[in-house]
């Protein structure tokens, strides 16, 4: 207090500005959380956690809920999407450092930030009226005829082709993350040494050797970084998911079939919900979604925080 005391006065208040400002987010989360858990509670009381959590019922006429379809459709469609994108996003970093004329990187640079700043709900349209006819009708039986006719791999391109399905889903939200992680793997291609790259090429390594025992490893926590990010926004997309994924309830082992996540689920169903317990669930859902990206995310952030104090020693 006699320290606070002797501060300049508006450095106290500079003090207080910013304490406040990191306080808020800790209440704004422990503020969503409760009412999440309050909300939600009805449903908790009538189906217990575990049996809501594993539950394959979502029929609100006997109004009997459970979240393991909506929640398979939303790790389905997020690995598949992370699948997708990191190559990819990794790819285009790559090039824009390494390999790319310098005539070149500003404009691709440019792009993929523009990438980044395209609403969802256009993704969603595209999707809707572009892609999803591309997919029923010439990409999905293509993958039916060639890989579809592999043993046990095949089960995952069974049905009839729809466009509107889990596969495509997850090529709009892979789309949609990959700026994310190919900005900030690129930053990070960028802090790399230049000494370094360069005494590795006067000891005769080629290009892509300079990549792969170099730059990769030095950058390995920002890409990590860049997938984390691109994680929390795959968990959380709602319209894009929505234009083509359709509602249907049921975990499937083809990716050719509709499906639902929670975030859709949420979206379609809300206003529908014309009973208690049916409101009470839609919340359930959405502190499963909740608790479900602080985890994944927290783990992440410790698993990140180790690895940079390994590297740093």
């Amino acid at each position: 207090m006699a320290v606070l005391l002797k501060k300049n006065p508006i450095d106290i208040l500079f003090l207080g500005i910013t304490a406040i400002a990191s306080l808020s987010v800790v209440l704004f989360i422990a503020g969503i959380l409760y009412i999440l858990f309050t909300e939600s509670s009805e449903s908790i009381g009538k189906f217990g956690i575990l049996q809501f959590l594993f539950s394959l019922e979502w029929d609100p006429v006997q109004e009997l809920f459970g979240a393991a379809t909506s929640l398979f459709g939303t790790v389905v469609t997020t690995v598949i999407s992370l699948m997708l994108a990191i190559p990819i996003a990794i790819g285009i970093a790559i090039f824009v450092t390494e390999i790319s004329p310098n005539i070149l990187k500003g404009p691709i640079g440019i792009a993929i930030e523009l990438l980044a700043a395209i609403p969802s709900i256009i993704y969603g349209m595209w999707g809707l009226f572009t892609l999803a006819p591309i997919m029923s009708n010439y990409i999905e039986p293509a993958l039916q005829k060639s890989i579809g006719k592999v043993p046990l791999v095949g089960m995952l391109f069974k049905g009839t082709p729809m466009g509107i399905d889990l596969l495509t889903a997850s090529i709009i939200l892979s789309i949609m993350i990959i700026p994310f992680t190919a900005s900030i793997a690129r930053d990070s291609f960028n802090l790399t040494p230049a000494v370094v790259k360069e005494s590795a090429y006067a000891l005769g390594a080629t290009q892509w050797e300079v990549v792969k025992n170099i730059v990769l490893p030095y950058s390995k926590l920002g890409v990590f970084g860049g997938a984390v990010l691109s994680l929390g926004r795959a968990l959380g997309e709602t319209m894009a998911v929505a234009f083509v994924l359709g509602n249907n309830h049921q975990i499937t082992s083809s990716l050719l079939d509709a499906a639902a996540t929670i975030t859709v689920t949420l979206a379609n169903e809300f206003t529908e919900a014309d009973t208690d317990i049916y409101l009470s669930s839609l919340f359930n859902l959405a502190l499963i979604l909740f608790v479900f990206s602080f985890i994944i995310l927290a783990t992440a952030k410790i698993f990140l925080l180790k690895a940079e104090k390994r590297y740093s020693r």
